[in-house]
């Protein structure tokens, strides 16, 4: 288990920077230079949340073919299906089209497939019974960009697709269809090239509605949707990202969608007070829990019913099915590390692969063995016939063009740097595993591998305090690609400390500055330390407010802790 992390922190602002920023309180300056904004305009347009570019989705490839085609339909009353995905990108963009074409009189339903019966992304059965439905139009939302087969399939059966996602294209043409919306494109000119899938369907969305201002009620009440689909899917939060979630929170604080008020009754939320680690740890795995364990449609019905007792029955549905969720993983994560290291300990690439693993869990199981290990990681499910893993990785090693590298052995693959899943057939999975570990020994073998953790400056704790809180307000939303502030204090007195949460895992403690003045500390998963607390600590923290009963105080949440004076 890697312990021991490198911490890294950035250069100190240069004099220029310094000037150009003057404006701002010093330690704002700092993090906004480490963040790359380092001119007064840059630094306004970020905290701001605006995006310096043109935002018009008619600058995406596609766009104007698609649109056309989505009014034809309208226009001559043909049915429409929206094809999504089960995470909760897939069901928020589904949600968010079929919310949108319903408001313009369409006749529109949603189709998330199966996880377990139908597997990821577009599959020829499904296009056949949308096609006897008397489907006319399929559009996908963050799903089918690597679907030639299930696209010419469509043609065949004079179904019109159109495809809009956000996942890398494989190499060679695209996928046949009537128009294939993705920024990631080749020679497509849309400048932000990081919307997630939800980010896609609302550009669409944008398109269909227009600018006047009678569409900008209703585009504004799709914003919840965005920021929920988008930080849930690890998104970065940067750009239009950024514009989007902050929009969206700040409409999810007001929203009247009747299953956000049930699921954040039922996760213990706030909605007036949401933030974007609330969806992260508390809206996003409730949304996710039902495509992992059974179908994605309660989560799909749940955004879009507007009946209240309804929603008060899916909500709870969900937490239920989040609970065994968690249960299953903690299993899995267990037999998954056991399989792992029995095979080679000393491994560059983790592999556990066994038939009784839920196929819908496999990716958090992987997950956690990647935070534990500092290794990319697979965990997979073995069928009669065939294997399908999820893959998660380190940012030394790009995970999709290591399967990329195996495509002969595949079924299918796709994905992101850190993320990917693929099948397999099991005949191949020997060959595909010893290559995989092959490849990854050869990439990762040189290579210090410790998990690193960069913070933004060095301060003393008595810099901190209220104006501190306020000014880290303004880099909201923060989470993947634009992380909270994190501190670095040297030297800090350990007055007490103690284990809490579930078997000690977690470290409660207080701290001293050179003042005497005490602060609260959080360590999430520093409970090892219990039994070699040294008496004076060297510590990287994020700074954040604490309510609890309705008392609001402010503490330090440990990211790590080292003894005072050791090296990095």
């Amino acid at each position: 288990m890697n312990h021991n992390k490198r911490w890294l922190i950035p250069p100190t602002l240069t004099p220029e920077a310094d000037s150009n920023l003057a404006a701002f309180p010093p330690l704002l300056r700092q993090i906004l230079f480490n963040r790359g904004y380092p001119t007064d305009a840059e630094a306004r347009a970020f905290l701001k949340a605006e995006a310096d570019f043109n935002t018009d989705p008619f600058q995406m490839k596609g766009m104007h073919e698609a649109v056309e085609r989505i009014c034809f339909a309208m226009e001559h009353n043909e049915p429409i299906a929206i094809y999504g995905d089960y995470d909760v990108d897939g069901v928020t963009a589904t949600a968010l089209l079929v919310q949108t074409l319903r408001g313009l009189n369409a006749d529109v339903r949603g189709y998330i497939p199966n996880r377990f019966e139908e597997g990821y992304g577009l599959n020829k059965d499904a296009l056949d019974s949308l096609k006897a439905d008397g489907v006319k139009l399929v559009i996908t939302v963050d799903c089918g960009i690597r679907s030639p087969d299930e696209a010419l399939h469509a043609r065949n059966i004079g179904l019109d697709l159109i495809i809009s996602d956000h996942h890398h294209p494989s190499e060679g043409p695209l996928p046949p269809a009537l128009a294939v919306i993705n920024p990631k494109q080749h020679a497509d000119p849309y400048p932000d090239k990081d919307l997630a899938g939800v980010g896609i369907a609302y550009k669409i969305a944008e398109a269909l509605l227009g600018n006047h201002e009678t569409s900008l009620a209703t585009r504004q009440s799709l914003l919840d949707l965005v920021a929920l689909g988008t930080v849930a899917d690890l998104a970065p939060l940067v750009g239009e990202n950024r514009m989007l979630v902050r929009r969206g929170l700040r409409y999810m604080r007001q929203t009247t969608r009747q299953g956000l008020f049930s699921l954040a009754k039922i996760a213990d939320l706030t909605l007036t007070k949401v933030t974007a680690m609330n969806i992260g740890f508390g809206l996003g795995p409730r949304l996710n829990a039902s495509g992992r364990l059974e179908s994605a449609l309660a989560s799909f019905e749940l955004l879009t019913t507007t009946d209240f007792m309804r929603a008060g029955q899916l909500a709870q549905q969900l937490e239920v099915q989040n609970r065994e969720r968690q249960r299953i993983t903690r299993e899995m994560q267990a037999q998954a590390e056991t399989i792992a290291l029995a095979e080679d300990p000393n491994a560059f690439l983790l592999f556990a692969v066994h038939e009784q693993f839920n196929s819908g869990v496999v990716g958090l199981a992987a997950s956690r063995l990647t935070e534990t290990y500092y290794r990319p990681a697979i965990v997979a499910s073995r069928g009669p016939e065939e294997t399908r893993g999820s893959c998660r990785s380190i940012p030394e090693f790009h995970i999709t063009e290591a399967l990329d590298h195996c495509k002969d052995l595949l079924v299918r693959h796709g994905g992101h740097a850190a993320a990917a899943g693929f099948t397999v057939r099991n005949e191949n999975l020997p060959e595909l595993v010893r290559r995989l570990k092959d490849f990854a020994a050869e990439r990762l073998s040189a290579q210090d591998l410790r998990p690193t953790l960069t913070a933004d400056i060095e301060v003393s704790l008595t810099e901190l305090g209220p104006q501190v809180i306020k000014n880290l307000s303004y880099l909201e939303p923060t989470g993947y690609g634009n992380p909270d502030a994190a501190f670095v204090a040297r030297n800090v007195k350990v007055k007490s400390f103690r284990a809490v949460g579930l078997e000690g895992k977690h470290l409660k403690l207080s701290l001293q500055d050179e003042k005497g003045l005490i602060y609260d500390a959080i360590g999430f998963r520093l409970g090892y330390w219990l039994k070699s607390m040294p008496p004076r600590v060297d510590i990287l923290f994020t700074y954040e407010v604490n309510e609890y009963n309705g008392r609001v105080g402010y503490q330090l949440n440990l990211r790590d802790l080292k003894p005072a004076g050791s090296s990095n």
